[in-house]
């Protein structure tokens, strides 16, 4: 490839860079991932004769599919590493009315809870339903991505719209799930062990982020028992946004930060419940005052 060449070849990718970066982002969740797919993209095309690629653009969206369903399918292989990178992201705001400086912060949580409802579909599905609804990218290259013919891209497309639309009903900070976790939090803080056992899906998972690692706890009655052992540990406790879904954060009598908890309501029961404990990943996240 001639300089000249080369450096009309460049020019084009940077001109895409910017859109080819969105699609990663919201493929995947994380910025430092994006990152890498875009610049693995352009290191793909410098190997190739670009005169022999009739759409550019198109191609490039091609490539940044396949290696981020690459990045997704191993996080399915490895779900700590998943787990490690959407705490990296996260935004926590009072879940109350915001004052002027917490508007950016709400804004930005807005976009990152879909991301959150995202998280419910398989790496196929999240492809599909991102490039297609999000993008407008044609069935026929998204299933030349997955490997499949135009019409089963489809169905997968909408398998996935059928889910995001449902999850998107009932994760949503709407009256119903912040009533769900405020009993939830009173049941656990008195030690009603009945109340949570009422709040709580039977098959209810609990992933509990501690200093020596991840701790997941499944189903109503040991979730159940496992809440009664902190009723009445923490001095205070505070509504929230965990990513635009609402939770509550805790404090210890200290004033430090006991936990941040965020809840996946479904059907009016709380069928998942993550929980941050760990001191250091506390410290590295910007959270609300207990007042």
């Amino acid at each position: 490839m001639t300089a000249h060449r080369s450096g009309l070849v460049a020019e084009a990718f940077e001109a895409e860079r910017d859109r080819l970066r969105a699609v990663a982002y919201r493929v995947l969740g994380s910025h430092a991932d994006a990152e890498d797919v875009v610049q693995e993209a352009w290191m793909r095309l410098a190997r190739q004769d670009a005169a022999m690629i009739g759409n550019l653009a198109g191609w490039l969206t091609t490539v940044v599919g396949r290696i981020s369903l690459d990045v997704l399918r191993s996080r399915r292989a490895h779900p700590e590493t998943a787990y490690e990178e959407e705490f990296a992201n996260l935004v926590v705001t009072a879940d109350d009315d915001p004052a002027p400086d917490e508007m950016v912060a709400l804004a930005d949580s807005v976009g990152v809870a879909l991301l959150v409802v995202l998280d419910s579909l398989t790496p196929s599905e999240r492809l599909a339903f991102v490039l297609h609804d999000m993008f407008a990218v044609p069935f026929r290259e998204i299933g030349q991505i997955l490997g499949k013919s135009a019409d089963a891209t489809k169905m997968v497309a909408s398998r996935a719209r059928r889910k995001v639309q449902t999850t998107d009903r009932t994760t949503g900070p709407g009256r119903e799930h912040r009533e769900v976790v405020k009993a939830f939090s009173a049941a656990a803080i008195n030690g009603d062990f009945e109340a949570l056992l009422r709040v709580l899906d039977p098959d209810v998972k609990l992933t509990v982020d501690t200093p020596e690692g991840l701790v997941v706890t499944l189903g109503a009655t040991n979730v159940a028992t496992g809440a009664r052992m902190f009723s009445g540990k923490a001095a205070r406790q505070r509504a929230i946004l965990l990513n635009g879904i609402p939770g509550h954060m805790t404090w210890n009598p200290d004033g430090t930060p006991l936990s941040v908890i965020a809840f996946t309501v479904s059907e009016a029961r709380i069928s998942g419940i993550r929980i941050v404990i760990d001191r250091a990943k506390l410290a590295a996240i910007r959270l609300p005052d207990p007042s």
